[in-house]
């Protein structure tokens, strides 16, 4: 059975994290699959915008502890490797030019929180927990988590999160900025899938370019986010797109995009 299935349906592509006996903590394979099927949907027009979720009860608990003792074998540098190999996938996710929506649907710990938080939209089950975990078991962070938790709910609170590991419900990651949205556990994919649609409904240039924009928002300066919002808008107002909406605006009906 693979670690990680793949749907396409209605333009959206759901990726299930498929190890729920182990509340789909990470696992090469997992991370090797995730990796290649992001590199494909890139490119591939029959999926407008991406669900993460996960299989069974869990969302993804983060690395396996139960593999950890293996790795006393490695060498400092050999882990280094191995983890600079794995933070290509969150930095994938933030670049991906389609929109990445997570359905949380129970816990997300360690490094599936740091999945979770490298979503551009994240929708969580009622039910869905959320902590760092690390300090729990002797780690410093991995997955980019220090910098997504700080960019989304703050200096002072990722601080706090991070040191105390304390857990999280959903109701309350959502007060504090670390999810989108909160709904009943059986509306969660109907919802996530909603959401996902209108992304792929929509003028898909326009959301990768948006995506672009919001990132260097994130670490550059006004004067160098502004020159790049001027490119951007030049370049998706020469976009088909662009045309379709504004003659659909004249005509007092939807516009019908087509991602050009």
């Amino acid at each position: 059975m693979s670690d990680l299935t793949e749907t396409i349906t209605d333009g959206v592509a759901v990726l299930t994290l498929n190890r729920p006996d182990r509340l789909n903590a990470l696992s090469q394979d997992m991370l090797g699959a995730l990796k290649a099927s992001l590199t494909r949907l890139a490119t591939d027009d029959a999926a407008g915008a991406i669900v993460l979720t996960g299989a069974g009860r869990g969302f993804c608990a983060g690395g396996d502890v139960k593999d950890m003792a293996n790795r006393t074998h490695q060498t400092f540098e050999e882990r280094v490797t191995r983890l600079s190999r794995m933070h290509e996938l969150p930095q994938m996710m933030r670049r991906h030019p389609k929109v990445i929506v997570a359905a949380v649907n129970g816990p997300a710990f360690g490094a599936g929180l740091g999945l979770a938080m490298a979503c551009d939209i994240r929708i969580a089950a009622r039910s869905a927990r959320f902590g760092t975990a690390f300090i729990k078991i002797g780690y410093s962070g991995d997955f980019g988590g220090s910098w997504l938790l700080t960019q989304l709910v703050g200096p002072a609170r990722a601080r706090a999160l991070y040191l105390t590991g304390e857990e999280v419900s959903a109701e309350r990651a959502e007060s504090i900025g670390l999810v989108t949205r909160v709904v009943d556990d059986r509306a969660l994919m109907e919802t996530a899938l909603d959401t996902a649609r209108r992304f792929a409904a929509g003028p898909r240039l326009a959301l990768q370019y948006m995506k672009r924009n919001l990132n260097a928002a994130e670490t550059e300066t006004l004067e160098a986010v502004c020159d790049l919002e001027a490119l951007h808008q030049a370049r998706t107002g020469l976009s088909e797109d662009h045309r379709e909406a504004v003659k659909a605006f004249a005509e007092k009906r939807g516009a019908v995009f087509h991602g050009r």
